[in-house]
């Protein structure tokens, strides 16, 4: 390991004073890396033909591409556009015929304890059945299918299934609302929905098909049937006609059923990014570009090693890294997956560690929500397992703070695993900005470089690149297989969104980011989570990672406010860690402690007007933080929607612990 401090970096009318460590990789790790230094020298030399021989490299093609891209009319790009494939073959039929079937695909872990092995036999016959099924049910190429399922190996077959006919499946997280089904449903015109009886979470039953059910009955007419997964037995409402069960119609399908081949630009999936509210934004990938990127990414960055390695990716396929790097990148791959269904803390705060243990996972991709929280538990959890097969991590979701990384590094990792601090959204369908494991030397709370074919810029508001210590936009240069064709049945809306603050052939990410004095990139979140205070533009993640580096901050959330003096004032939640619940300091002493500990950290300028401290922060079923709803509070309005919260009670609880 190698620590240093930085220089002092002057950023848009502030200092910062910035201390970081980095760390070297492993030399063990780096002899038999995936990837080495020269991938970089690679895709520079050979430009858009690299990605052209990535392809090749890593999916079959029924019928081969003769064009790697066309660009004529930006920012509508097609890749690989006169080629064939099929991403359910690449994903399942080659690695069987390839003499990998009794090879492992999934591990599926059910939140009770029960568990399931598929092969890729297994998985091959479970997804046959499945297509025929569906086409059965009346779904032809190009349909739209609806999916409302939790962490079930059900879910990757219906996705798979889908792609293997040529429909397009549209996966809505299972804990979204009737409306938001409704929404989705209606937007991409879905002439199927699988989902499941219920689930389980946190040791209770739950309920699904009943919130598909309220969704049908105000509107969605464009749902022929409701396919039904019997998961936990809990009684359910049935329509005669409509409603049809899972084992009584895949699992007495036929198991022998022949993949189509299908346009490299054909849509793939939609997947929408927007609430509840307002018009869903349906995020259209197509085929090959997206198989492509997900292959090369899951296999470089991951270092995936089918033969010995056990990989595991904590998200849900209701998310955009579950599409890529659970139901995709890993089997494109030929690899061993563990799929758990349940809660890091059911029926124990051990659970993940547990899973580790015995599946022997050696690659583990999680959330800094997930690591901040168990963190916050304490090392005596992990300690109690032993961990010894992991072998790199990887994060996902948002810029992890150094401190969780360091933690992440030292208690689970042992000292001995790289990390992989991933950057990359829905709409770019794969990872752009990580480090390359056994390449890169590791800078905690930095994604760092873009990866080999990706090029990324920070620029300032008219679209000129920064030097280094300059804050500004993230913007990407130069199209990329994976990227979103468009908004699903929104041409002007997706040049409108993303297209339009500089030309038609700049991405812009919505992301805030700085380069270091070393060019690496800090990813400073969404743009509007910066805050303008006094004229000074402020990070939200900045403020947040700061907080948490206080011994009794377990967890942190800043908002802005509006301020009469100053534009906006920093307001900061935060949740204590056990060790200073269990001191019971008193509150008004530690809050002003705390915001001290900011202004050092930071600046006095970066102080937050208030420290409010809370039980809890309100978090969706996938760990984002709802911060539109601490704005409600930090400015004394009435809260608004909380149909997305993990626990809705959250917020009352707030305000009772605030004394409103």
């Amino acid at each position: 390991m190698i620590s240093r401090s930085a220089d002092r970096i002057h950023q848009k009318g502030r200092t910062v004073s910035e201390t970081y460590h980095t760390f070297d990789p492993p030399q063990q790790f780096t002899a038999q890396a995936n990837a080495g230094s020269d991938l970089y020298e690679q895709a520079s030399s050979q430009g858009t033909e690299f990605w052209a021989e990535q392809a090749k490299r890593f999916l079959h093609w029924d019928k081969e591409f003769t064009q790697t891209l066309d660009w004529t009319n930006p920012p509508f790009a097609k890749w690989f556009e006169d080629g064939e494939l099929n991403a359910a073959y690449n994903a399942v039929d080659r690695h069987v015929e390839a003499g990998n079937g009794d090879r492992v695909a999934i591990y599926f872990e059910g939140e009770p304890g029960d568990s399931r092995t598929y092969t890729y036999r297994d998985l091959k016959d479970e997804v046959s059945k499945a297509a025929n099924a569906f086409q059965e049910l009346g779904i032809e190429k190009g349909d739209r299918v609806a999916v409302y399922l939790p962490m079930i190996p059900e879910a990757v077959i219906t996705m798979l299934a889908c792609a293997r006919i040529g429909a397009v499946h549209s996966v809505i997280f299972g804990g979204f609302s009737a409306d938001a089904i409704r929404s989705r449903v209606e937007d991409g015109a879905a002439k199927l929905i699988v989902t499941a009886d219920g689930s389980y979470r946190r040791g209770q039953p739950t309920q699904l098909k009943p919130t598909v059910d309220k969704a049908l009955s105000k509107g969605a007419e464009s749902i022929e049937h409701v396919l039904v997964v019997k998961r936990n037995g809990e009684d359910v409402a049935w329509t005669e006609g409509r409603d049809v069960w899972w084992h009584e119609t895949v699992d007495e399908a036929s198991a022998e059923h022949t993949p189509q081949p299908n346009n490299a630009e054909d849509p793939l999936f939609i997947l929408y990014t927007s609430g509840t509210t307002g018009k869903p934004k349906g995020i259209l990938h197509t085929t090959g570009g997206y198989l492509t990127h997900a292959a090369y990414t899951h296999y470089n960055v991951f270092d995936i090693k089918p033969d010995t390695d056990v990989y595991w990716c904590t998200a849900d396929v209701g998310w955009v890294t579950g599409h890529t790097y659970i139901t995709y990148g890993p089997l494109l791959n030929g690899s061993s997956q563990v799929i758990y269904e349940g809660t890091p803390n059911s029926p124990h705060r051990g659970r993940f560690w547990e899973i580790v243990d015995k599946y022997g996972v050696t690659i583990m991709y999680t959330s800094p929500t997930a690591i901040r929280t168990m963190m916050k538990w304490g090392e005596e959890i992990p300690a109690q397992y032993r961990l010894d097969s992991l072998r790199l991590l990887g994060t996902v979701g948002e810029a992890i703070n150094p401190e969780a990384w360091l933690w992440f590094h030292r208690v689970i990792g042992k000292e001995r695993c790289p990390i992989v601090d991933t950057w990359w959204q829905t709409e770019t369908g794969g990872i752009m900005i990580s480090q390359l494991p056994g390449v890169t030397v590791a800078k905690p709370g930095s994604a760092q470089h873009a990866l080999p074919g990706i090029h990324a810029q920070v620029v300032d508001d008219s679209g000129e690149k920064l030097p280094n210590g300059e804050s500004g936009l993230l913007v990407l240069t130069q199209p990329w297989p994976s990227m979103l064709r468009t908004i699903w049945g929104d041409d002007q809306r997706f040049v409108d969104t993303y297209w339009s603050r500089f030309d038609e052939k700049t991405y812009f990410a919505g992301d805030g980011a700085k380069r270091d004095e070393d060019g690496d990139i800090w990813v400073l979140g969404r743009v509007d989570d910066v805050m303008n205070v006094s004229g000074h533009r402020l990070s939200t993640p900045e403020i947040e990672s700061a907080l948490v580096s206080h011994d009794s901050v377990a967890e942190a959330a800043v908002v802005g406010a509006t301020d009469e003096t100053t534009g906006q004032a920093v307001i900061a939640f935060v949740i204590l860690s056990d060790d200073a619940t269990a001191e019971g300091r008193d509150q008004e002493d530690l809050a002003a402690e705390i915001r001290a500990h900011v202004g050092e950290e930071i600046s006095p300028i970066a102080k937050p007007k208030k420290v409010l401290i809370v039980p809890e922060l309100p978090k969706t079923r996938s760990g984002k933080i709802m911060r539109r709803l601490l704005k409600d509070v930090a400015e004394d309005r009435p809260v608004g929607d909380v149909s997305t919260l993990a626990d809705q009670t959250v917020m009352d609880q707030i305000t009772e612990s605030l004394g409103r």
